[in-house]
């Protein structure tokens, strides 16, 4: 049987994108390399406390948004947060506007994705150790709930509930494919939380998206109007929302003393399928961290 993670302590991971590269306010911060058995993340970890409430931190795109979209070690970041001891990953996402309401600098916190991607690797596993987990509510609704109330402390404009299309860029959409996704009643559109949202689930982590509205998608009778310079203005605006709004969420996620009741923390009870006999040893070894709880 696995082991019992009831008393596993709680940590807060932030995954920050494009304008989010740190987070302030905390003590005694430290940035270190963290090694994987897929590779290295994207950047070191930021490891701080908040009111003696630890927080780790991964600027997704590597400080100075080095990394594009399509060439990020999503298994890599994941796997960095869960062998550190995170148990609850915010992730904080630039993203255009598919609805006439969604205004930019709106903070979107959604419930569903389509992932439109393909030329990422979207598993931890593999030939030699199978699994399936279950997609169907890919967010963690005590993660979100603890997001509505923390925005609501700061009064910031925020939308609970909208799926988030993600393409895999790095270009943004056609006028088409932007009126296609309109279509499928998608809220928002980014690059990032595909495969992220998946591995998070096979790696047992709640996680939940805050999306921010930087402009309107180029369906937007208005798009062309929009200059770099106001969409600059409005991502440096939102990332330090962004940032009040980790520095509010800390103390709620902190306190949890069981595991997630949406059940995150066991996704994998029931998704393991390869016969234990027929495991490939070097992949159960690579696995370590993400099953170990099923593996020993």
């Amino acid at each position: 049987m696995p082991a019992n993670h009831d008393s596993v302590p709680p940590m807060l991971g932030i995954i920050g994108g494009s304008g989010i590269y740190d987070v302030e306010g905390l003590s005694d911060v430290r940035w270190e390399a963290v090694d994987t058995p897929f590779g290295s993340p994207s950047d070191e970890l930021m490891f701080g406390t908040l009111d003696a409430f630890p927080i780790v931190f991964l600027p997704r795109h590597g400080r100075g948004h080095r990394v594009p979209p399509s060439e990020l070690n999503f298994r890599a970041n994941i796997h960095a947060l869960k062998s550190v001891g995170v148990t609850d990953v915010v992730s904080l996402s630039a993203v255009g506007s598919l609805r006439e309401d969604l205004v930019p600098g709106t903070f979107v916190v959604v419930d569903q994705f389509i992932d439109r991607t393909f030329a990422r690797v979207k598993s931890f596993f593999e030939s030699g150790l199978v699994a399936h987990v279950s997609m169907a509510d890919p967010v963690c609704g005590r993660l979100v709930e603890h997001i509505m109330a923390a925005a609501g402390e700061l009064d910031i404009d925020i939308v609970r509930g909208g799926t988030y299309l993600v393409m895999e860029g790095p270009q943004f959409s056609t006028r088409a494919e932007s009126e296609l996704y309109r279509s499928w009643d998608c809220s928002v559109i980014g690059m990032t939380n595909m495969p992220e949202a998946k591995l998070a689930r096979e790696a047992e982590l709640c996680y939940a998206t805050v999306a921010m509205v930087t402009d309107f998608d180029c369906w937007h009778d208005d798009h062309d109007e929009v200059t770099v310079d106001k969409i600059i203005e409005i991502l440096m605006s939102n990332a330090g929302k962004g940032r009040s709004l980790v520095r509010a969420l800390a103390p709620r996620v902190a306190p949890r003393t069981a595991q997630c009741t949406q059940g995150c923390h066991t996704s994998l009870d029931n998704a393991l399928i390869t016969a234990p006999e027929a495991r490939d040893p070097a992949v159960v070894e690579r696995l370590a961290t993400i099953a170990g709880r099923f593996l020993d």
